[in-house]
């Protein structure tokens, strides 16, 4: 009985290797290895990809989404409004600057934060709202940018997750949307690198300048520092395999849409069990970082899993708003029902473009007699 894993990226690059290799050893022989041409050569090819006018390398999800914060003034007493169901990072990094997270429940259905409830905390502190594409599932942005429009406030994507995802009648891409995305590049991404990395990305010339001497130690290149700045730059290697992906990432997300319609239709209408929506309302493309299902015996299910040799994983098991580390904001539980909910249902089974369709259905089998 063979074992199945919840991402396989040696699978990825045995149709990789030669062109990954190949552009590692230019780099290394080029002994260029810090903000050299393969960054430039990437941002560039990111940008167009997206749409926006500037891509900006950094060294990691977190600080994308830290430095884009703090490029548009988020700072002491500032509140920036998001969701209690995502990764620690989202919230760290407001909490990095001395701004106050403040949470507001998600939609059930899609595990994105419900715009509706976003205006209720909004208050003369707000300063931004920072919507998280969970899962690779695109935000309401029309909603929230209406608000964030109405209330004058800045938006930042936490695109994590998302890249290639997209909106609308006319397929615009998360992270085109609000004054910033950021993405992350951790191995395990749709698009990842083989190692850690981040994008911004803005349509602001201003904001893309600060923070390029922001991820510089504030800094242009000349040892005169403009600001206090980070070491937060996207290196040359990783940018060389990043490119190497990008042109293959449609590729890569569509297939990861064929293998999760092929969950839903196994597991779709069956009692206990709530698939995720495909996201073809309005134009809106999900991308599937994870295939995340709600199952009332989401422990049993995982135990059984287990038992076959299957890899699943709860993302996540523990909102934040009840993480021991942000116990000082006096949260308790019941507070945001609908992450909660999905805190005790949720569970991501393995996809990937190269998962095998049998694979799926031994899967969706395990699932089923659960």
């Amino acid at each position: 009985m063979s074992s199945i894993p919840m991402l396989d990226l040696k699978k990825q690059l045995a149709g990789i290797r030669d062109e990954v290799v190949r552009e590692v050893l230019g780099v290394i022989e080029s002994g260029q290895y810090i903000l050299g041409r393969m960054v430039g050569r990437f941002e560039e090819s990111a940008a167009a990809y997206i749409g926006t006018r500037h891509a900006i390398g950094v060294a990691s999800g977190t600080d994308a989404l830290a430095l884009s914060l703090k490029a548009l003034g988020i700072g002491p007493a500032d509140e920036v409004i998001t969701t209690p169901f995502t990764f620690f990072s989202t919230v760290e990094a407001i909490l990095y600057l001395g701004a106050k997270p403040v949470f507001a429940d998600m939609d059930i259905e899609t595990f994105n934060i419900d715009p509706s409830k976003v205006e209720e905390k909004i208050t003369e502190r707000t300063r931004a709202i920072l919507p998280v594409h969970l899962f690779g599932y695109p935000a309401a942005m029309g909603r929230i940018m209406e608000l964030a429009g109405r209330h004058n406030l800045k938006v930042v994507e936490d695109c994590a997750q998302s890249f290639g995802a997209t909106l609308g009648q006319n397929a615009r891409k998360t992270g085109g949307f609000g004054d910033a995305g950021a993405f992350s590049f951790y191995p395990s991404k749709n698009l990842g690198a083989y190692g850690d990395g981040g994008l911004i990305t803005t349509n602001s010339d201003e904001m893309a300048r600060e923070i390029r001497l922001l991820r510089n130690h504030g800094s242009s290149g000349s040892y005169i520092h403009q600001s206090i700045g980070f070491n937060s730059r996207l290196d040359e290697l990783q940018a060389a395999i990043l490119l190497v992906k990008l042109k293959r990432l449609d590729d890569y997300n569509e297939k990861r849409r064929h293998k999760a319609a092929l969950y839903n239709r196994l597991l779709s209408g069956l009692d206990g069990i709530k698939c995720p929506p495909m996201g073809e309302d309005g134009g809106s493309r999900h991308v599937f970082h994870q295939y995340t299902i709600r199952h009332r015996r989401r422990d049993a299910v995982k135990e059984k899993l287990r038992q076959q040799q299957i890899s699943s994983m709860i993302y996540y098991p523990v909102p934040m708003h009840l993480q021991p580390a942000l116990g000082f904001m006096g949260h308790k539980e019941g507070d945001f029902p609908c992450a909660e909910a999905a805190c005790r249902e949720v569970l991501s089974l393995p996809i990937y473009p190269e998962l095998e369709d049998a694979e799926i259905e031994r899967i969706s089998k395990i699932v089923i007699g659960v």
